[in-house]
């Protein structure tokens, strides 16, 4: 999770999937185009997984990887929990769409069979006998048209959506998991912080001085004395008059 580009790559690809579950879940508003009434929309449509659950919930820790994951966070593991919980409501929210469409492939869309009526045709049948292995019978459905396979395409782009969204943010959990408990998520030598840096780099300059030869050689007295070949401190000593 501390690893920036790795986060950042992972939180486009998961502002992309959530794009592309919110432009799907609003198609299955429009069955082949059409503009249907609300009451003539299959109900599973009104639970938002696109919307909710692969969309927003799963935008929100894409946008944070897409940062890094925070500045400094992975200095302190309180700052790395943050990134986790989100990595987890991402999760959970990806598998709400995974469930939701996996219903709605498994009972149909809502049509009207010819009779002028609206209902689930396929709501009754076995997993056996499911439509989605008869497509002959896809023809039951009259109105609107060809609304079988818009809810088959759009339901299973979804879910495909959900599956991969949902193993993305659970990589990003595991890791936080790892980087908490763990402490792998210390870079190599490098502070995390500006001031963490600045202190570092004023400690490896007050080093640096205290290594000198003649600093060590010198006493506080001899100041302005010059040194010698050894670098030891030559004293100067005038001869006194009289």
């Amino acid at each position: 999770m501390c690893s920036e580009t790795g986060s950042r790559y992972t939180g486009v690809l998961l502002l992309a999937l959530a794009t592309a579950a919110i432009i799907a879940n609003l198609l299955l508003y429009f069955p082949n185009g059409q503009v249907l009434e609300p009451a003539k929309i299959t109900d599973l449509v009104w639970f938002f997984h696109g919307f909710l659950g692969a969309g927003l919930l799963v935008m929100v820790p894409g946008l944070m990887l897409l940062r890094g994951g925070g500045e400094g966070c992975c200095a302190h593991r309180c700052g790395m929990l943050f990134p986790m919980l989100l990595a987890m409501q991402g999760t959970l929210g990806a598998v709400y769409c995974v469930v939701i469409s996996s219903l709605g492939l498994l009972s149909g869309p809502f049509c009207d069979t010819g009779s002028g009526n609206y209902t689930y045709p396929f709501r009754n049948g076995s997993l056996e006998d499911n439509y989605l292995f008869n497509q002959p019978t896809w023809a039951t459905c009259q109105e609107p048209e060809h609304i079988v396979l818009w809810n088959v395409v759009l339901f299973s782009i979804l879910l495909g959506i959900g599956v991969v969204e949902a193993m993305l943010c659970l990589s990003q959990v595991i890791s936080g998991l790892c980087d908490i408990y763990c402490g792998t998520c210390l870079r190599k030598g490098q502070p995390h912080t500006p001031g963490e840096r600045q202190q570092t780099e004023s400690l490896v300059a007050e080093a640096s001085e205290l290594q000198d030869p003649a600093q060590l050689t010198r006493s506080p007295g001899d100041a302005g004395a010059p040194a010698g070949p050894d670098g030891a401190s030559v004293q100067i000593r005038g001869k006194s008059s009289g």
